[in-house]
Order: structure tokens, then sequence, then C-alpha cells
């Protein structure tokens, strides 16, 4: 059993029985692949200077065994979690209302798994939150941490900044937490896209739903009051402190209310802007015939809303692969930087 020859051993068949029924061990691997214990763990572990014929009998072993790599022991010496922290800096419920969150869990889940890594998700919406996911992080069970919709002046971004672990968020983290890296939509540009359009369509007192709780929120609305220049009064922007259908109708009312001969509206989310539709209907206005409006994002919500929503794309799907691609990156000390997407109109029934 001690050389690294690809011969599987003579009773290798029963000693795969005996192993599957009590559970299969390091030792069993190699009694099945007639090899080392020394090359079976240089096997799992990745390690270089294991032969062919070598590594397919181990690969053959482990299957018919069915052996399973004891993760805690390979941290032991790998000094690795093999898992990220997927960390939403919002309450749970937003987590199921806004289908943005569901993309990017579910591509940056997918995308992990291409590389054996386990994504862990933790929500942080509260001091305790916080210091939980801190104490989680510094205890070394995880890797890295991609920050999903954290707020400007979160606490945890300046200590991630700091270099407890790698981290990359989702979106500019701005302020002195700058230092962490981020893939992000040109969300200025996008903002501009939509407030173009709506100027295209005729439409002369145009309104905005803002989020600036976030800097790709403050973005958004910059992009606005770039087109719009000395047009975009106060009264016709209100500001959320959220992406909630609640905030958006919310929102539409106060504009209703403080700019009634408003005919257009630009919600800096989708949800916003379902929102702003259902509060529209309430308040008998025809959309678009009496307001235009406009979205940002191109979720689902989009393609759901009555009418369909005219709104900005932002690629997650992109976003999300290389937010990830960003942190393996930086967990190998490779260099890596920031990233900026660009986004797209997409013309629907609203505007």
């Amino acid at each position: 059993m001690g050389s690294d020859t690809a011969q599987p051993h003579p009773k290798s068949r029963g000693a795969a029985r005996r192993a599957m029924r009590r559970g299969p061990t390091i030792d069993d691997v190699a009694e099945v692949a007639g090899v080392s214990r020394g090359t079976v763990s240089r096997v799992l572990n990745g390690a270089r200077y294991v032969s062919p014929a070598a590594l397919k009998a181990v690969e053959r072993a482990v299957r018919s065994t069915g052996y399973t790599v004891n993760q805690s022991a390979r941290s032991l010496v790998t000094k690795q979690s093999n898992a990220v922290a997927f960390v939403l800096s919002e309450p749970q419920e937003r987590l199921f209302e806004d289908p943005n969150f569901s993309v990017l869990l579910r591509c940056c889940t997918q995308a992990l798994a291409e590389h054996d890594i386990s994504l862990i998700l933790m929500l942080e919406s509260s001091d305790a939150e916080r210091d939980r996911v801190l104490r989680y992080v510094r205890g070394g069970h995880v890797d890295g941490v991609l920050l999903i919709s954290a707020h400007s002046g979160d606490p945890l971004i300046a200590d991630l900044a700091t270099g407890v672990v790698p981290a990359v968020a989702c979106g500019k983290p701005g302020g002195p937490e700058s230092a962490v890296p981020y893939v992000a939509a040109e969300d200025t540009e996008g903002a501009r896209q939509m407030t173009r359009h709506l100027v295209a369509q005729g439409r002369k007192r145009i309104g905005m739903i803002a989020c600036t709780q976030v800097v790709g929120g403050r973005e958004r609305l910059q992009g606005y009051r770039d087109v719009l220049g000395r047009k975009a009064v106060k009264r016709l922007v209100v500001h959320t402190s959220d992406y909630s259908f609640a905030a958006g109708a919310a929102a539409m009312r106060e504009l209703l209310a403080e700019s009634p001969d408003i005919d257009a509206v630009f919600a800096a989310s989708d949800l916003l802007a379902a929102g702003a539709l259902a509060e529209l209907r309430r308040a008998g206005r025809r959309v678009p015939d009496d307001v235009a409006v406009g979205g940002f994002d191109d979720s689902r919500i989009a393609r759901e809303t009555d009418p369909p929503l005219t709104t900005i794309r932002q690629p997650l799907e992109r976003v999300a692969a290389d937010m990830v691609d960003v942190l393996l990156r930086l967990i190998r000390r490779e260099p890596a930087s920031s990233r900026l997407l660009p986004t797209e109109l997409v013309k629907r029934e609203s505007a």
C-alpha cells in the first residue's frame, strides 16, 4: 500500500464495500486505490507532483467508497475554510421582497460552487447582528465577505476595510470605506439614460423618487440632476430610506401632493416604481397617459407591473460573477480592482 502506482488493491472491491457500511476514511481510499495514505492526502489537498495514474486511482477510489473530505480537518492544515460570507445589510423581509437580492444570492452561490466553495448567508441590519457577523468573520470561519446593500457609514465596512478578511462590495461603499473594492453598475449614467428618455417623450415636470442611503442611490439622483439642471427643483424630488414598495407608494403620494401637475417620475428602483404605480392608480392617474413612470434594475418586477415598466437594466448576473472573481483573486493574494459595468435602457409601456 506504500507505492504510488495506480494499480488497484486486489481486495479493493471488498474494502470499498466495508468502507461504505461503516463510513469511509482516508485509509480506505488509499487501500482501494492501492497507493499510500500520503498520496491520497496530496491529491485531496490539490498538491502537485502526483502521477496521472495515481490521481485517477484516487479519484476512482473516492467515488467507490463515498469518501468526503473532513473540511474542519483540512482547514487546520490549509488555514482556509472554503467558505464565503454573503452579508446582506437589510432586514430579513427585504431579502424576500426585493428580487435583486435573490438573483445576487443565486448567482454568487453558483459561481462559488464552481470552485467548491460554500456560501454562508448572514444578515446585518442591527448592532447585535453586526457584532455577530464580525465575531464570525474574525473567528476564521470564512475566507472572504461579499457585502450586499451596505449603507454609507456602516461600521462593518470600516472594519472590513482594515483587512480582517478580503471583502468585495456590491455597489460603491464610498467615504473612508472606499478601500473595500466593489463591483457596481454605472448608476449615474443609467439615471441619465432614463431621464433623457423621459425628456425625449415630451415630459416637462419630471419628478424623482430617490434613495440616498447608499452611494448608488446618490449617483442615480446626480444623473437625474445632470440632465434636468435647474428644472430638478426640490419639490420634484422625494427621498426615501429604502428601496421598498411601501416607500415608493408613500413618495408618490407626497409628489402628487407637492406637484399635482407632475407628468413623469423616475424611481431609483423597480420596487419603488411599483409602489409609485400603485399610488398613481389609486389617485386615478393613467400611466403613461397622465404620468410616465421609469424604474431602475430591470428585475422581474418590471415585467410584472401593470403596465410593464420602462427601466434601466443593471447586469446583476455579471455583477455577481465579477464580485466572486474579484474576491477569489483577493483570497489568493492576486491583484484585483473595482469594476464598473454598463447599464441599458429597456423600453416598455409605462414610459
